[in-house]
């Protein structure tokens, strides 16, 4: 029965124009279209729904007490479609976004104000994860992650210029352990891990053509980036992180940072999401507001 709703509906607007002609003339389909689909509802129904002469047409008594409750449904699935196509249409509605915390203080939280000011019928639900995930699955609309993290089949728009990982450990713990001056000697380190669903990160370096990658023996492990670089400040041992966040606290002499010529630059963060058909409004204009200018 696919095609009761639109029969419904054809038989709710014959009922008020109380004529096939004006009808038929109403939904854009000729006259003798929508009396074979009329006998075909109420032949499926097995009832007769519309009374008809010569002249005029009205409904039955089945016909107006199928009215009576088909009417409001009718007038609740126009209003739902409605906000579907403002929605298609107008930055409105509700975007669910995906994203590592230290891309929210990077990329989202700076343009967020503006971003609320000028959208202010759009509502932002922000989750934190560091993981890469499937957004489908998920159910988000899109997602901010480093570029080498996303698929393929995702549209990946740019929303931060590159970045750099940094080796860093307090002044007060490099008091008691020597500087590193190759990535082999932070084998004599305590290497404050970071994991992923999938497990803990691997350092890799890169000097020239020469390439290492180290895996963290230490302490304590974290899932948390905000919480590798307390314990760094704690003196509890050394640690990689995104430079840029915590560039000031370097300048300041809080953290040392080690290893930089063996930590090159590579692509920073960008905003995926799924396909460009039939994209809303509301996620265009996240897209326009995050992504990285010229």
């Amino acid at each position: 029965m696919k095609n009761d709703l639109g029969e419904l509906a054809a038989f709710a607007v014959v009922a008020e124009e109380r004529s096939f002609t004006r009808a038929a003339a109403r939904l854009g389909i000729s006259q003798s279209a929508l009396s074979h689909s009329m006998r075909g509802l109420e032949k499926r129904l097995g009832l007769q729904l519309l009374a008809r002469t010569t002249r005029s047409v009205s409904p039955t008594a089945a016909g107006a007490a199928l009215l009576q409750d088909l009417t409001p449904a009718l007038e609740r699935i126009e209003r739902s479609l409605a906000e579907a196509r403002k929605r298609r249409e107008s930055p409105t509605g509700r975007i669910r976004l995906i994203i590592p915390r230290p891309a929210t203080y990077m990329v989202l939280l700076p343009k967020l104000a503006r971003f609320a000011r000028t959208y202010p019928e759009i509502v932002l639900e922000v989750t934190s994860s560091n993981d890469p995930v499937d957004l489908v699955a998920g159910e988000y609309d899109a997602g901010v992650q480093i570029g080498e993290f996303i698929q393929r089949d995702m549209i990946a728009v740019r929303v931060s210029k590159d970045l750099r990982l940094a080796v860093v450990g307090s002044p007060e713990y490099f008091k008691s352990h020597k500087i590193p001056r190759t990535p082999r000697d932070l084998k004599d380190h305590a290497c404050i891990g970071f994991r992923f669903s999938s497990g803990i990160y691997r350092w890799e370096f890169e000097k020239g053509r020469k390439a290492l990658t180290v895996n963290p023996q230490g302490p304590a492990t974290f899932d948390d980036p905000d919480l590798v670089v307390q314990a760094v400040l704690n003196g509890v041992g050394i640690a990689t992180t995104v430079e840029q966040p915590i560039s000031e606290m370097i300048a300041k002499g809080r953290l040392v940072q080690v290893l930089r010529d063996w930590c090159p630059t590579f692509p920073g963060y960008f905003l995926y999401y799924p396909s460009r058909r039939n994209q809303p409004a509301a996620l265009a204009a996240l897209i326009n507001t995050l992504r990285l200018s010229d």
